[in-house]
């Protein structure tokens, strides 16, 4: 599939499933998103799914085309390329966090990768933009308000918590 493309149709839902509808899309921005994943092997080796390589270098060219990601050399290791959101997959977040409330009613989902989903369903919209802004400050260099509790840590800590509990449990997500 080219990245350069016919539209089936103008419909808003027909154009964001044209960007994001394959399986891997959402799931390697939910990755980086939530998962701080900035680099190819952390997002090839931290993936719940088991992602492909090829696929994987796949979704991150097509990401990057349609303007989802970008990528630059990384500042602490120049051979190394650093993955951002950009603000257009940055606003995913409520799409995120109603997907993964539908998913947790309705799908036999893990209490330990649950959790976050129940965090940001029960924090709502107030939540979701201070996850945004803090998402904006590490991808775009947009700085917040000091003193603002990091929503990813938070995040982060109540994942690990579920993942301790669970007997044999895995921090690979």
């Amino acid at each position: 599939m080219g990245i350069v493309e016919e539209h089936r149709s103008g419909c808003p839902i027909n154009l964001s499933l044209e960007v994001l509808g394959d399986k891997w899309s959402l799931l390697v921005i939910r990755d980086m998103m939530f998962g701080d994943r900035r680099h190819f092997r952390a997002l090839l080796t931290g993936s719940e799914e088991g992602i492909a390589s090829n696929i994987l270098a796949d979704r991150l060219q097509r990401l990057t085309a349609l303007g989802m990601i970008s990528s630059a050399p990384d500042p602490g290791h120049k051979q190394r390329i650093r993955l951002s959101l950009t603000e257009p997959s940055i606003q995913l977040v409520p799409v995120l966090a109603h997907l993964g409330a539908w998913g947790r009613r309705h799908l036999p989902v893990t209490r330990e990768l649950a959790i976050r989903a129940e965090l940001l369903e029960r924090g709502g919209p107030e939540l979701w933009e201070r996850f945004m802004d803090e998402l904006r400050e590490l991808h775009l260099g947009v700085p917040r308000a000091v003193g603002t509790p990091s929503v990813l840590a938070e995040l982060t800590a109540a994942y690990l918590a579920e993942v301790a509990a669970v007997p044999g449990g895995s921090a690979a997500h």
